[in-house]
């Protein structure tokens, strides 16, 4: 039986030949316990009923500094910066810092301040592309589990979405998560001990949500889901207006059903939450209070305008660059519209095309029921004003076809695409379920034939413009994306390219004809390239980060959606782009009536309303009607559409005109009425900052990694050098398994700060490196290791910085932080310093800020003999013993602040808890360094 009493949480115990910190565990009958100053990964669990003699423990205390420990005082700010920097449990009310890889902007602590003002999380972030919607998730998420409050999570995405959040799941909080789809399911299964599935068995998961809609599987993952959840691209799973997907409807119908239950936190991600329908924006806010589906989007009242703020955040770029004057890295954007010109081959050629579009046209005009026609036609001329290529394998595919397809009753034009139902295939369907003629199929066969001799840059003027833009953009140090319609194009696109430039670069196209993982590993490798460039369709352009081996956009071909320029262009203009700035040029074809009509009248109105009001528009499905029936006119008459003016069109009474105009104005205003929801701007910025500077320096910040990497490497024998926008680091003469951390090579060029420049290996606070090294070097300060110098846990130096002798101890104060009215408790730590003037009980004490400046500052100007060095040493200890009770008022003065940190948060968040914080005293006296003053000058008269 144990009659022995448990150690409380925060307490030093001796135990299997070493200390441990006990940590908080809800089981009686568990010791939880870490190593002093190990991670948290090496914690681990006693079974008190089963305890072995050995497993038995006595209350420890911290060995303090001697003067057997006097050593190089330079080595101080090491051991200083490797405590902190190995915290992994801040202080301060936020609690997850000290866990994650990055060091957050003020700005993307916001939703999380929202979040906990929540006792169930539901949250829709809509913050502009490329702002940091994953980064904001992941920070709520981290600080959950921190908080205790959930345990097990899963990231809902697209399929090819999957390995770019576990990659930022790893990357950024160190967190291993499954992906689970068709194709990882088995091997999944395989690892199962028992009888539960896989959607209760692993604690971390991303799930493809087309993996989750499936009939059979839906039911078992709403009984085993996790407690919370992100689901990405949150618009594709709206609930579907008027003509809807089936897919789309699935996905809906997954996410309601998850969100029935009310105790699930939910954070729903999208840069496009309106898509222009009322209805289905409201379907998305409905996941996040059921009664907001009710809603009028176009008549809210003050009271739900503010119950929706609570629940949704949505903000421009421009908003961000502004906020507290920080430095927000978001690269400029150049943006230019390149016109090109037929060859007089192909104009002829696409002359022939046009008539036969618009007898087909006509025909569908004059027997209503036939729009079967326009679309074929339609769907033709977009092909061939792509590339030949497209043209062709249209064309081709309906000669060959010996028998007509049946038509499939669509009730909507098919080619206008829905942002997030397009396809890169070309769409030679529709010719053959046209009902052409037998006279109307030799026409398409003399086209073939003619369309055969315009490939390549010869006859081809808009691949070879592409051709002069990208050499100009390679000129320039950019590796551009190139973004066709079409599989065919990017083929074609990607062929000439190859033909035309110097081996040495690195040309791919990737299309929705490979899988996820070969387009990740397709990425991946270019990124080895100095010279790439990638061809690609609209599969690549939405939810994936391209950032890092891209900054340069090239429309080849015109979207006929605006939104989804902006999709494209967010891949590589988004924050983390390491570039200062990107290029998004867009092509467009000036002789090509359909370019003309597209980029003047509708491409050019919306990025006008977006620069003179700042609000990005979405069109809805009443835009796709307009678009139908202006290109039905453009198809009919296209020397009108060539003369248009970027802002009028002369197609009868200006009833098209006017209609497109009004489209655009009612979207303006749905924008603006959704900005007008978000007053997000009143949380108090200053607050936010000031709780994450007090981070910064209880657990470390940027500077600090840097400065204990660089010192750290340089102790044990390594090297350093500047190296442009980062170091280069030589560690031939370092430990093995730190040397393992990084890899095989003995040298690497590194940066501390993210985004981190191209060919540079980023290392933040918890890289491995930086973990191996804190701990090594806390080691060194306590034993001997091989040849490498040991860190100094007590110095005696002689200074200027000093008038009187001077005192500085370094301590780690461990707090444990209880939830009033709650068995949560959370173990804390923070390096602290505080200091005395003077050889005498009576000397002043010194602010944590000035014991900073002469730990990091101060030099020493005289070599003192190990004598002198022992004896004032010595002296200082005793008079250190004598100031006890002022040393541990230290550490409950700091835990008094803690609280008012606490209490400050709890009123910014209008949370349910009041927080009460114990410092565990006395603290752990890590250093003391004793610097002696100049001696005064005797000068003889």
């Amino acid at each position: 039986m144990i009659v022995k009493e448990k150690p409380s949480p925060g307490k030093l115990i001796s135990l299997r030949g070493r200390e441990w910190v006990v940590l908080p565990t809800d089981d009686e009958e568990i010791l939880k316990v870490k190593p002093l100053g190990g991670s948290d990964d090496e914690a681990t669990g006693i079974y008190l009923p089963l305890m072995v003699p050995e497993d038995h423990w006595k209350e420890a205390t911290f060995p303090r500094p001697e003067s057997g420990d006097l050593g190089d005082f330079e080595t101080a700010k090491l051991l200083f910066e490797a405590s902190r920097l190995s915290f992994r449990n801040a202080s301060g009310p936020f609690r997850a810092m000290g866990k994650l890889s990055f060091r957050p902007r003020s700005y993307q602590i916001v939703p999380l301040v929202m979040a906990l003002k929540q006792d169930v999380v539901r949250l829709l972030i809509a913050d502009d592309v490329g702002i940091g919607k994953t980064v904001e998730a992941l920070i709520i998420l981290r600080e959950l589990i921190e908080r205790g409050e959930i345990k097990r999570f899963a990231v809902i995405c697209q399929p090819h979405l999957c390995e770019q959040w576990q990659k930022e799941l790893k990357d950024k909080l160190d967190m291993d998560a499954e992906i689970i789809r068709s194709s990882t399911v088995s091997s999944l299964e395989r690892k199962l001990v028992n009888s539960d599935s896989i959607f209760k068995a692993f604690p971390y998961q991303v799930i493809s949500i087309d993996y989750l809609k499936n009939d059979r599987r839906k039911p078992i993952f709403l009984n085993d889901c996790p407690e919370f959840l992100i689901v990405d691209e949150a618009h594709t799973a709206t609930k579907p207006a008027g003509a809807s997907s089936p897919s789309q409807q699935q996905r809906y119908h997954l996410l309601h059903d998850l969100a029935k239950n009310p105790n699930r936190h939910m954070i729903l991600l999208t840069a496009t939450p309106h898509s222009g329908k009322d209805e289905e924006f409201q379907s998305l806010l409905g996941l996040l209070r059921p009664d907001f589906e009710k809603l009028a989007m176009d008549n809210l009242e003050q009271k739900h305008k503010e119950q929706i703020a609570k629940h949704f955040i949505q903000r421009k770029r421009e908003q961000i660059r502004k906020w507290l004057g920080e430095d927000t890295p978001f690269p400029n954007r150049d943006t230019r519209e390149i016109a090109y010109q037929l060859s007089l081959d192909y104009k002829y050629f696409f002359n022939e095309a046009q008539n036969f579009a618009r007898g087909l046209t006509k025909g569908a005009e004059e027997h209503k029921g036939l729009k079967g026609k326009y679309w074929a036609a339609l769907a033709l001329l977009r092909g061939i004003m792509s590339s030949p290529a497209a043209g062709l394998e249209m064309l081709q595919g309906r000669i060959n076809r010996s028998t007509e397809e049946d038509g499939v009753a669509y009730e909507e034009n098919p080619v206008i695409e829905r942002l997030e139902e397009d396809t890169d295939s070309t769409q030679m369907e529709l010719l053959e379920q046209a009902g052409l003629a037998q006279s109307e199929v030799e026409i398409l066969k003399s086209l073939a034939s003619d369309l055969e001799k315009l490939s390549g840059i010869k006859q081809d003027l808009k691949v070879a413009e592409a051709l002069n833009q990208v050499k100009t953009l390679l000129k320039g140090g950019f590796n551009p994306i190139i973004f066709c319609k079409y599989i065919a194009t990017a083929k074609y696109v990607a062929e000439v390219l190859r033909s035309e430039l110097p081996k040495s670069i690195e040309i791919q196209a990737i299309t929705s004809e490979l899988p996820d993982e070969q387009r990740k590993e397709k990425i991946e490798a270019m990124g080895q390239s100095e010279k790439r460039i990638l061809v690609a369709t609209d599969c690549l352009s939405e939810g994936i980060n391209l950032q890092d081996q891209f900054n340069a956009v090239l429309h080849y071909d015109l979207p006929w959606n605006p939104n989804r320029l902006e999709q494209r262009e967010g891949r590589v203009d988004r924050f983390g782009q390491n570039s200062p700035e990107v290029k998004t040029w867009l092509l467009w074809g000036e002789d090509n009536p359909i370019d003309a009509i597209v980029l003047k009248v509708l491409i050019r109105k919306v990025r006008d309303i977006q620069k003179s009001t700042g609000v990005s528009i979405s069109l809805g499905e009443d835009n796709r009607s307009i678009m139908d029936a202006v290109l039905n006119e453009v198809l009919l008459d296209p020397q009108k559409a060539l003369k248009v003016s970027q802002t009028s069109i002369d197609f009868g009474p200006d009833y098209h005109q006017a209609m497109i105009t009004r489209e655009l104005e009612a979207a303006k205003e749905k924008a603006k009425n959704l900005r007008s929801i978000f007053a997000h701007m009143a949380i108090p910025q200053e607050e936010i900052e000031n709780d994450l500077k007090s981070v910064d320096e209880a657990i470390g910040d940027i500077k600090s990694v840097e400065t204990l990497v660089l010192n750290g490497i340089t102790h044990m024998g390594g090297s350093v050098q500047s190296d442009g926008e980062g170091y280069k680091i030589f560690l031939q003469n370092l430990p093995a398994h730190l040397r393992e951390t990084l890899g095989t090579k003995t040298d690497y060029r590194v940066s501390f700060y993210s985004p981190t420049p191209e060919g540079y290996r980023y290392i933040g606070r918890n890289h491995k490196f930086t973990e191996q090294l804190c701990q090594f070097l806390l080691a060194l300060a306590f034993e001997q290791k091989g040849d490498y110098g040991k860190v100094a846990r007590s110095s005696v130096i002689q200074s200027d910085r000093v008038q009187v002798q001077t005192t500085v101890i370094q301590f780690r104060v461990r707090n444990v932080i209880k939830e009033v009215q709650s068995k949560v408790e959370n173990i804390s730590e923070e390096m602290y310093l505080w200091g005395f003037e003077g050889s005498s009980s009576q000397g002043n004490t010194l602010t944590y800020e000035v014991c900073k400046s002469l730990l990091f500052e101060a030099e020493s100007i005289q070599n003192l003999s190990l004598e002198r060095q022992q004896d004032v040493f010595q002296n200082q200890v005793k008079l250190f013993d004598e100031k006890l009770d002022q040393f541990k008022q230290v550490a409950e003065d700091r835990a008094v602040k803690l609280v008012e940190a606490h209490g400050r948060f709890k009123t910014l968040v209008g949370g349910k808890r009041y927080e009460a914080v114990h410092p565990i005293l006395p603290p752990d006296i890590l250093g003391v360094y004793v610097f002696l003053p100049q001696p005064k000058k005797i000068t003889l008269d």
